[in-house]
């Protein structure tokens, strides 16, 4: 694809990154196309998309990129004093002690120290869609390590647990919470619930493509059903999750779990992540720099129970500078399943949107074309 075929614009300065996202857009055609937002200094630098399928303003499924707005929700009640990290989940939500789950703190299941990955069995479909459903299951269920004694990555259980403590404590859910707080008042676009009247413009998640090596590496290395990747991903169930069909089902959209149902675009998660980078619209950043600071603090790091991967986590956010190493050690995000990206780098007053439609071969933690596109956004960001 040449670079006629990316559309948006770009300011001066940025040109490079238009010239890097037509490379990476060459693809999307087969891929189904891509968009690439990033806030500066709470200016709109660079509004891209290209490939089949996709426009600037279409919504996508962006998966994971949903604990991020929960991250940020969570992080402003702590920092009005609604919550406290280092308080025991039980105390809000006594049904969760069950177990031996008694002394697990809000702080140890936003870092992913829990062991509350899943329930014996799996979740049926409509259980994955509603939070309350997801939660009222794990409160009777036992961690699969000794809480607070490593870390793995709670994919599914993780939302719906920080969730039921919110709801516990403040009586509104953190979609309420992300929409009055958050996300009206910015108008951002990324929805944790699509309205009846955006559906029009949803574009639904497309599977992955394989390359012949790549589906030799899938068919070599199985998940075991029994295997903390499979609890914590649900791929145990009777109806194994199927992680295309969940962002492309309208209740899951309507209800979004905080574990992957946001809907938006990658000019929202954008945005919506320029609001903690620095000013926006002339308004204060939303995080104090302390409460910032705690959260994107690294609680855990090494190798991850979950997924054999070494990682490191902050609290409900992840640090990035690991994976994209042009970034500061203060920028904090959050991926998305089929490649999404989004983060905030305070430092530099960088905020990044990627958004796919279609599923990267290991695209969990951001599909592999944002270590390139990162890189043309700083040094980009560096000279202006």
């Amino acid at each position: 694809m040449s670079d006629v075929h990316v559309h948006g614009t770009v300011e001066p300065g940025f040109e490079s990154v238009r010239e890097v996202f037509a490379e990476v857009a060459a693809n999307e055609a087969r891929d189904g196309g891509a968009q690439l937002a990033v806030h500066h200094r709470g200016r709109l630098v660079v509004d891209l998309w290209g490939g089949d399928g996709v426009d600037g303003d279409s919504l996508l499924g962006l998966y994971s990129c949903s604990k991020g707005a929960m991250a940020l929700v969570t992080a402003l009640l702590v920092q009005e004093g609604a919550l406290d990290l280092d308080r025991e989940v039980s105390s809000w939500w006594p049904e969760f002690a069950a177990e031996g789950k008694g002394r697990i703190t809000l702080r140890q299941l936003l870092a992913h120290r829990s062991g509350v990955i899943g329930v014996e069995g799996g979740l049926s479909p409509e259980e994955l869609a509603d939070d309350r459903l997801i939660a009222a299951r794990l409160a009777g269920q036992r961690p699969y390590w000794e809480p607070d004694a490593g870390h793995g990555y709670h994919a599914l259980a993780i939302g719906a647990l920080v969730g039921e403590v919110v709801l516990r404590a403040t009586g509104r859910t953190v979609q309420e919470l992300y929409e009055e707080r958050i996300r009206a008042p910015y108008g951002i676009e990324y929805h944790l619930g699509l309205p009846e009247e955006l559906e029009p413009r949803f574009r639904t998640a497309l599977p992955m493509l394989p390359t012949p090596a790549e589906q030799a590496f899938l068919a070599e290395n199985p998940i075991a059903p029994d295997s903390l990747m499979a609890i914590a991903f649900n791929f145990h169930a009777d109806t194994p999750f199927d992680m295309v069909d969940y962002a492309n089902s309208r209740e899951v959209r309507e209800r979004a779990p905080l574990a992957g149902g946001g809907v938006g675009s990658a000019r929202g998660v954008s945005r919506m992540y320029a609001a903690i980078a620095g000013e926006l619209d002339g308004r204060p950043p939303l995080l104090a720099p302390e409460t910032l600071a705690e959260f994107a603090r690294v609680h855990s790091k090494g190798t991850d129970l979950v997924t054999g991967m070494e990682n490191a986590f902050a609290l409900g956010l992840v640090p990035l500078a690991l994976r994209y190493p042009s970034l500061s050690a203060a920028a904090v995000g959050h991926s998305g399943a089929p490649g999404s990206q989004a983060f905030a780098d305070p430092a530099t007053g960088l905020a990044y949107g990627y958004a796919r439609r279609r599923f990267a071969f290991a695209g969990g933690p951001g599909a592999a074309e944002n270590v390139r596109l990162v890189a043309a956004v700083v040094e980009a960001a560096k000279a202006v």
